[in-house]
């Protein structure tokens, strides 16, 4: 089996993905620097749950750290390499820009370095549907031009897929680029609005509802998030001169072995639909504190995932109402409550 190095294995994604990989029988490698930008005991809870398993090993580390993870990559001589980490979270960018750009922009620079050293067979890196920023016409394509991100932490993501498209040219390095959907599920983000509406209505809170409760998101279940990378894995773009007939609505560069991928429901969810299935599933009624739109935020998201079906026979498509009893069955049992 092969060698798959994960960045950000502590994290909400990359955790679900290492445990997935190494269910099938991979050797994992993960890196991550345990940040408190959320409670860091979850994440070593995580780390913890993947320790169990001997074909996981793991180096706690900076991305910043170029010496550090460069050391850590060539020592593990992965066959493929995916980049999950990164500086969460699209309001944080308002508090501390910054730490956008050490983490996002160097760290993604010295992993991508690393992966031209190591001279992978596939590097596939983490973006996001934040990129399609001020676009309206939905549901978004991969072909949809991204030259209008509303936040910093959607600039830095398109950035690196700019850097990631060079490097692809360059070094010849065939390179997959996530678009994730609101990802929500077990052992999710604290950050994250279904786990910020559990812990609230469970403690007999008001949950805090942008723009009205005017918004809505292809919300996007774990599992099928994570199944998707897998079957992504085995389907790195080809090479420039090794390319059959293309695929209609295909993102694959013209000039590199480099291809964005949409993951997400297909689906856009109005968020008080979303907010009524988890009262459902509570069975209570949440207090709500409507409030304006938030700097940066966008009403609605919404992916096109044709072309992932195209290349995978996959399309995600887990309903909400199982995703977040799902949820609430993990948090109910996590936290004792």
């Amino acid at each position: 089996m092969a060698t798959i190095f994960v960045t950000g294995t502590a994290g909400f994604i990359g955790f679900h993905l290492a445990k997935h990989l190494l269910d099938e029988g991979f050797d994992v490698v993960g890196y991550d620097g345990l940040t408190d930008y959320y409670d860091v005991e979850l994440k070593k809870t995580r780390h913890a749950i993947l320790e169990e398993n001997p074909k996981f090993r793991a180096q706690i580390g900076m991305l910043e750290d170029n010496d550090l993870l460069a050391k850590t990559v060539a020592e593990a001589r992965p066959d493929v390499i995916v980049h999950l980490a990164a500086q969460a979270g699209v309001r944080y960018s308002l508090e501390n820009p910054r730490a956008y750009i050490d983490s996002n922009l160097t760290g993604t620079f010295n992993l991508m370095e690393a992966a031209r050293e190591a001279k992978v067979d596939h590097l596939l890196m983490a973006s996001t549907s934040s990129v399609y920023g001020g676009n309206t016409q939905m549901p978004f394509e991969e072909t949809q031009k991204t030259d209008l991100p509303l936040t910093l932490y959607a600039a830095t993501k398109k950035a690196n897929e700019s850097m990631a498209h060079s490097y692809a040219h360059l070094w010849h390095i065939p390179t997959t680029m996530f678009r994730f959907f609101t990802v929500y599920g077990t052992y999710g983000r604290p950050d994250l609005a279904l786990f910020k509406f559990v812990r609230a209505a469970l403690a007999g809170e008001a949950i805090d509802v942008y723009n009205h409760g005017k918004m809505a998101r292809d919300f996007t279940y774990v599992d099928d998030l994570v199944h998707a990378i897998r079957l992504l894995i085995d389907t790195p773009p080809p090479q420039v001169d090794d390319r059959a007939t293309p695929i209609p609505g295909d993102s694959l560069s013209l000039v590199a072995p480099f291809r964005t991928m949409n993951i997400g429901n297909g689906a856009s969810v109005p968020l008080m639909e979303f907010i009524t299935e988890l009262e459902k599933t509570l069975g209570m009624e949440i207090p709500k504190n409507l409030m304006d739109m938030q700097m940066g935020d966008v009403p609605a998201t919404w992916a096109n995932t044709d072309l992932l079906e195209a290349l995978t026979g996959f399309r995600p498509n887990t309903p909400v109402a199982e995703g977040i009893r799902n949820f609430v069955n993990w948090y109910r049992d996590y936290y004792q409550v």
